[in-house]
């Protein structure tokens, strides 16, 4: 048995997929690959997302530890979202996902001119 946050679990698939269970915070994180970003630009960057629902899951992901949210004293003030060394691990994962889905596309689907979001290898 797995305790984390003071909830069990009897495995620890069971963990990611209580971390993971929506289809946002893979994006926010994919997007944060590419080094620290601001409020803003990860409302830009993920698509569709409203600045609602990017709110929300900005601070289940910190909940969990997943990323890091870091505010600097200024006027106005200035806040940016960073993965944190855990989150972090999920590079090589994120990477492997997005690697097996363009085989999807191209085994399954069609895949039209340009790649929406390159992939995150350093």
């Amino acid at each position: 048995m797995y305790r984390v946050n003071g909830k069990e679990y009897q495995c620890s698939i069971s963990i990611v997929q209580d971390i993971f269970n929506d289809k946002w915070k893979l994006g926010i994180i994919w997007h944060l690959m590419d080094g620290a970003k601001r409020y803003k630009e990860l409302n830009t960057a993920v698509c569709d997302i409203t600045q609602k629902t990017l709110t929300i899951k900005l601070r289940e992901l910190e909940e969990h530890q997943i990323i890091t949210r870091e505010v600097f004293p200024e006027i106005p003030p200035k806040v940016v979202y960073t993965l944190s060394p855990i989150g972090e691990k999920l590079r090589p994962v994120l990477q492997a996902m997005f690697d097996w889905g363009i085989e999807y596309v191209k085994e399954c689907g069609e895949l039209s001119e340009g790649i929406v979001c390159e992939p995150k290898l350093s």
